[in-house]
C-alpha cells in the first residue's frame, strides 16, 4: 500500500514495506518553499568558512515532475564540505538513492550522501566528482577525511541527470552510479544510527531531487 503524504514544500511517499521490513521514504520539492529549505532539513557544514547554502530552487527538468529541486548553491571556499541532513533520520543499516545534477563549480562539481550522520565533524559520505571523474567513499572523523574506496576514470555528462545509490548494512557499503556497482568498501568507524542527507564539496553548485531513504535494518 502507498500512502502520500504533502507537508508543505515536502513530499515525502511513505509505507512501501517490504516482506522483509524495509521501509522506504521518497522526498521531493515544491514551489511553496522556493527560496528557502524545506521543513524537516536543516543545512550545516564540516569547517568554519562561509557556505553551504541549500534552498529549493525552480528547474523545469527535474526528474519528480514537480519543476522544483533542493539546491547547494553557495560558491564554498575549497576547503568547506556542504551538508544538508534530515532532522529526525535516525538510520543504521540504511539505502539511499537520489537524482542529482552537477550544475556548476570551478573547484569541484557533483556531490552525494552522508550516513550515519553524528555531527557536521563525524559522518560517512560517498560522492561523484565530475571534474575529476573519480567516485569515492570516504569517512569523516573529527572534521577529517579518509578515503575507504574509490573508482577512477569515470566519465559522466555534466548539466544531466544522473542517479546514485548506496547501502551500508553492518559494516559493508556498496556505491552505485546510474544503477551500476562501483565501489564497495569496510568500515566500523560509526556503528550506531545517525542522520542521513546530501554532500557537495567546496563551490559545486548541485541540483538534487527524488531523495530516496529505505530503512534496512532488521
Amino acid at each position: 500500500m502507498r500512502i502520500t503524504l504533502v507537508i508543505s514544500t515536502l513530499c515525502f511517499v511513505s509505507g512501501m514495506v517490504s516482506a522483509t521490513g524495509e521501509k522506504t521514504r521518497t522526498f521531493i520539492f515544491s514551489k511553496d518553499s522556493l527560496g528557502k529549505l524545506p521543513p524537516g532539513w536543516t543545512a550545516d557544514k564540516t569547517g568554519k568558512a562561509e557556505g553551504s547554502i541549500w534552498q529549493v530552487v525552480p528547474d523545469g527538468t527535474s526528474p519528480s515532475k514537480t519543476g522544483y529541486v533542493l539546491a547547494q548553491t553557495a560558491e564554498s571556499p575549497i576547503t568547506l564540505f556542504n551538508v544538508c541532513v534530515l532532522k529526525e533520520s535516525k538510520l543504521k543499516d540504511v539505502e539511499l538513492s537520489v537524482a542529482f545534477k552537477a550544475v556548476r563549480g570551478k573547484d569541484d562539481r557533483g556531490g552525494g550522501f552522508v550516513w550515519r550522520y553524528q555531527d557536521a565533524n563525524n559522518y560517512y559520505v560517498c560522492r561523484m566528482n565530475l571534474l575529476e571523474d573519480n567516485y569515492r567513499l570516504y569517512r569523516v572523523v573529527a572534521g577529517k577525511r579518509t578515503q575507504l574506496a574509490a573508482k577512477e576514470g569515470i566519465k559522466v555528462a555534466i548539466g544531466t541527470w544522473h542517479t546514485l545509490k548506496v547501502k551500508m548494512v553492518g559494516d559493508t557499503i556498496e556505491c552505485y552510479l546510474d544503477g551500476k556497482k562501483e565501489l564497495e568498501g569496510k568500515d566500523s568507524t560509526f556503528k550506531e544510527a545517525g542522520k542521513v542527507g546530501l554532500w557537495t564539496k567546496a563551490d559545486a553548485q548541485t541540483a538534487f531531487d527524488n531523495f530516496q531513504v529505505t530503512d534496512v535494518g532488521k
